[in-house]
């Protein structure tokens, strides 16, 4: 049996994980000196309000080496394949821990890693090709993984950011940046290309409006889009109409099989703030079986 492994920031969420046997491995969020798990003990509600308190966002942290190591040794003993699915490796140490957590339980022949290039459920719309793969009855890991690998250059994840207070906390933007971004009401589109994340247009107004821009812009994309999943997801701190306005508009098209809203975790949370939200589809190609 292949089963399938992946870091908490997939978010999919526990219901979601549960109902395709997904088993996650979470990192960590520093909040002074405590630290937590992402999904586990602490809630994206109580990092906003830990941020605000103190003024400024908590840390995240990869799982430790015995975390993975512990997770691989249930499938080891099970005599169980593992296909893992990780945060890109350019925002994270995710996929290299996983790799030497398999060499320490010497199980590594039977691992195979996917560096997603992604974030958020990006990585989700790898996984469930995984989940759809094994369905219908793949059961050779590397013929797997080989055929998942062909996927990752066609996610296509972006969000539109509300605001880049959370983004400069981090220390990912300047205060001016963040100061300028807010006098003038721009929210950037965040975009994650080759692994990593760069801004893509910026635009203009209250984020209703801007989210409603955002998705005019995604629109050729949806149309010619793989049609098994797309995900609508958000950080919270958004008005639920706006959230089901975009979900409505994305089920009209009529043309996916699995419309998911979801949202993000803690560690998602963390680097975008509140008001956050992105359509993440994967693109249709020839040749990617």
């Amino acid at each position: 049996m292949i089963r399938i492994y992946a870091d908490s920031t997939n978010d999919l969420g526990p219901e979601l994980s549960e109902k395709y046997h997904i088993r996650v491995i979470p990192l960590y969020v520093n909040m002074g000196e405590k630290t937590c798990t992402d999904w586990k003990d602490v809630t994206p509600d109580e990092i906003y309000a830990w941020s605000d308190e103190h003024r400024t966002t908590p840390q995240t942290a990869v799982f430790s080496i015995g975390d993975a190591e512990a997770a691989l040794r249930e499938a080891k003993e099970a005599g169980d394949d593992v296909i893992y699915f990780g945060i890109s490796s350019d925002l994270s140490a995710s996929c290299n821990v996983f790799r030497l957590a398999a060499e320490n339980v010497d199980y590594a022949d039977h691992v195979a890693v996917i560096d997603s290039k992604n974030l958020c459920t990006g990585i989700a719309l790898l996984i469930l090709k995984a989940v759809k793969m094994i369905g219908e009855g793949e059961t050779d890991l590397r013929r797997l993984a080989a055929r998942v690998e062909k996927y990752v250059p066609l996610v296509r994840t972006t969000s539109v950011i509300e605001t880049l207070l959370y983004i400069h906390r981090g220390g990912r933007c300047s205060a001016a940046t963040a100061l300028v971004a807010s006098a003038l009401r721009i929210k950037p589109k965040i975009v994650v290309a080759e692994g990593k994340l760069t801004v893509g247009k910026k635009y203009l107004g209250k984020q209703a409006d801007v989210i409603r821009k955002y998705y005019n812009d995604l629109l050729p994309g949806l149309m010619k889009a793989d049609t098994d999943a797309v995900f609508v997801s958000h950080t919270g701190r958004l008005d639920q109409a706006v959230i089901d306005e975009i979900a409505d508009k994305v089920r009209a098209l009529k043309r996916f099989k699995e419309v998911f809203v979801t949202r993000a975790g803690s560690v998602v949370t963390i680097h975008c703030g509140p008001g956050t939200l992105g359509v993440f589809y994967m693109d249709a190609a020839e040749g990617a079986v």
